[in-house]
């Protein structure tokens, strides 16, 4: 037998839903394109006491688990790892065998969901969910349980087309929930968040200046190649490259205002040769500052 179950479910309190898979079938195959991650199910079990669930030989799924709290542990490929309160980990689509369980003295409370589609192999590479990362530490989810309940409510109105694709969209915002926290940039695992998110304020508040790498590292007593190192790592990109796409950004709002010349948007954001802004621009938007603002303002627009 593939998959072994001590105690699936029977908790007080339990919350559990499982999508048809004929249905699943069905939508996928009229609509792929809105089905490339879909949920296949969705529970939430408190204080599950005697959980246990096998995968012999894997499971089609991706495994999102949100420990609440209580324990709880997992095994992929002979590996272990514990799971405490306010600690989620995602168990990706493999041929591994795959063990979880809840601690016998402190039984943990789970919101968890099963998701899979066409896409999820290349879903999971590029957000880098692997088998060995091990549980993440999160501040309560608040926002992410929320979402959850929407999603649950979605489900349980019906397998609608209307429902389903709303339940699935939603878990976009959900996964993102845990590994995009509220700020702009999450603060990684040595501490360094605090540093890069005032960094980027910094530039916000001075967008309209030059600033070196040398000066931003030099706010956080750092050497210029030890914080562009770490702010790569935070961002995927060095500091300036940063702070040019934040130009960019706010060079696309002005000049989708109709009055706003191009001389007068390079100026505001500390270009005094408008050329060269004109060609950093097209470098980074793709297209110049005037093609965009053909594509961006209506001839309605001054009287909106």
């Amino acid at each position: 037998m593939n998959n072994v179950y001590k105690r699936r479910d029977g908790f007080d309190g339990e919350k559990i839903i499982h999508v048809p898979s004929k249905i699943l079938k069905n939508y996928l195959k009229k609509h792929p394109a809105l089905f490339n991650i879909y949920i296949a199910h969705i529970g939430y079990f408190p204080k599950a006491w005697s959980h246990y669930r096998e995968w012999r030989k894997g499971c089609e799924d991706n495994i999102f688990i949100y420990c609440l709290t209580g324990k709880g542990y997992y095994v992929i490929d002979n590996k272990k790892f514990e799971v405490t309160p306010n600690q989620f980990f995602v168990i990706p689509a493999t041929d591994k065998c795959i063990k979880y369980w809840s601690d016998t003295d402190d039984p943990w409370t789970i919101y968890w969901v099963h998701y899979t589609g066409s896409i999820i192999d290349n879903f999971n590479t590029s957000l880098n969910i692997d088998f060995f990362k091990g549980p993440v530490p999160i501040p309560f989810n608040s926002k992410a349980i929320e979402i959850w309940k929407t999603i649950f409510q979605c489900l349980e109105m019906g397998y609608s087309m209307e429902n389903l694709c709303n339940a699935n969209f939603r878990l976009y915002h959900f996964i993102a929930s845990f590994l995009f926290p509220d700020k702009n940039v999450s603060a990684d695992v040595s501490g360094h968040g605090d540093i890069i998110n005032s960094t980027i304020q910094e530039m916000k508040n001075n967008i309209d200046k030059k600033l070196v790498v040398e000066e931003m590292a030099g706010l956080h007593r750092l050497s210029g190649s030890h914080f562009s190192s770490l702010f790569r790592k935070a961002t995927g990109m060095p500091p300036i490259d940063y702070f040019i796409h934040l130009k960019m950004q706010k060079a696309c709002q002005l000049l989708s205002m109709n009055k706003a010349k191009i001389k007068e948007v390079a100026m505001d954001l500390g270009y005094e040769d408008p050329y060269y802004f004109s060609r950093l621009f097209k470098k980074y938007m793709g297209l110049s500052p005037e093609q965009y603002k053909l594509t961006t303002i209506s001839p309605l627009a001054s009287k909106v």
